[in-house]
């Protein structure tokens, strides 16, 4: 499956913990990042005052541990289209070793209204992932 979206980004000194690798929150934080890169490309108010995407179940399997320094590549897929959510599989693996991926998962995004309530997908986010 080809994927929706790239991102490369340096893992950060300060992604760290005690044991000498990336910390478990920052993958997730690595994810964000790659989901917030991909709604700004499909439009540039992907969070306006009528509607955003909120985050509502993620998974990840930790392959294997992220040292420092590293150049990661996380990569976004189309799993599941629904009505009013969206279903994105990630991976993030070496931008410098191929072959080499430390986690995968996926992430349920939901489109809701500024007073909670779920509404449709926008367009430009069903043709993206069409």
């Amino acid at each position: 499956m080809k994927p929706l979206f790239e991102i490369a980004m340096d893992v950060r000194w300060g992604d760290m913990d005690a044991f000498n690798h990336v910390n478990n929150a920052s993958y997730l934080r690595y994810v964000e990042e790659a989901r917030v890169a991909w709604f700004k490309t499909l439009t540039p108010d992907w969070a306006n005052v009528d509607c955003a995407p909120i985050l509502a179940a993620a998974t990840v399997n930790y392959r294997r541990p992220i040292g420092w320094p590293e150049r990661l590549r996380v990569s976004l897929l189309a799993a599941r289209v629904g009505c009013k959510s969206l279903t994105l599989e990630h991976r993030i693996e070496s931008a410098t070793q191929d072959g080499l991926r430390y986690a995968d998962g996926q992430a349920v995004m939901v489109w809701v209204d500024r007073s909670g309530a779920s509404i449709p997908l926008p367009e430009a986010v069903r043709t993206a992932c069409a």
